[in-house]
């Protein structure tokens, strides 16, 4: 539960960021990769913090979220950016070189989709917040 609600929110601040920052509202950043803050990290974080409650921190599974919360971050904010950052290269030749050849004009790559590291990290925070947010409601039921 708590990593579902640390994905769900980090999308749901996505949708309002962009309609903060571009002043118009994309439903779209609700399914979409990228963008602030990592739901990915949100997700991994939220579900080794609750985890950490549930199963206590010397537990083998534990130690199981801690690693692949830490190649999900990793993946976040290094080789998916560095995708991101080959797309808009790409998109720019095909703007650019690519008017001459219309088989190719309209294809353009994906650009959003991996992470900064400061993006990481406010996931990941927000993800160990929403963690011991749930927690702490769970134990009142």
């Amino acid at each position: 539960m708590a990593a579902v609600l640390g994905w769900f929110i980090a999308q749901a601040l996505k949708v309002i960021f962009v309609l903060i920052k571009d002043k118009h509202f994309d439903i779209r950043r609700m399914i979409g990769s990228g963008g602030m803050p990592s739901s990915h990290s949100a997700f991994v974080m939220a579900m080794t913090t609750a985890t950490a409650y549930e199963c206590g921190i010397s537990s083998p599974i534990f130690a199981v979220c801690v690693v692949v919360a830490f190649v999900v971050m990793y993946d976040a904010s290094g080789v998916r950016r560095e995708t991101g950052r080959q797309a808009e290269i790409l998109n720019d030749i095909i703007e650019n070189i690519g008017k001459d050849t219309p088989e190719v004009m309209g294809k353009r790559l994906k650009e959003l989709i991996g992470h900064t590291p400061f993006e990481v990290a406010v996931g990941a925070i927000l993800g160990v917040v929403i963690g011991i947010i749930t927690h702490i409601f769970m134990l009142k039921m």
